[in-house]
């Protein structure tokens, strides 16, 4: 079997811990987060999936003059 070549950088397969994503690290390494992940713990960017929820929360309602809400307060038979 032919050794590999040691100037090469050698990298393994690794699922992060938190957002289960596949990513390479270096063998060896004792990292257990993406570097997307590592970055949004870190503290240095913010978490895309609470930026969508906020911005629908942030929108209200929109009315249109002269068209009502519709609304039930008693259940039926479908």
């Amino acid at each position: 079997m032919e050794e590999l070549d040691s100037n090469g950088i050698q990298m393994e397969l690794k699922y992060c811990e938190r957002c289960g994503a596949l990513w390479l690290r270096l063998r060896g390494s004792d990292l257990i987060f993406c570097p997307s992940c590592a970055v949004i713990l870190a503290g240095i960017a913010r978490d895309p999936r609470f930026l969508e929820h906020r911005r629908r929360s942030s929108q209200k309602a929109i009315v249109q003059p002269g068209i009502e809400e519709t609304s039930w307060s008693e259940g039926g038979n479908a």
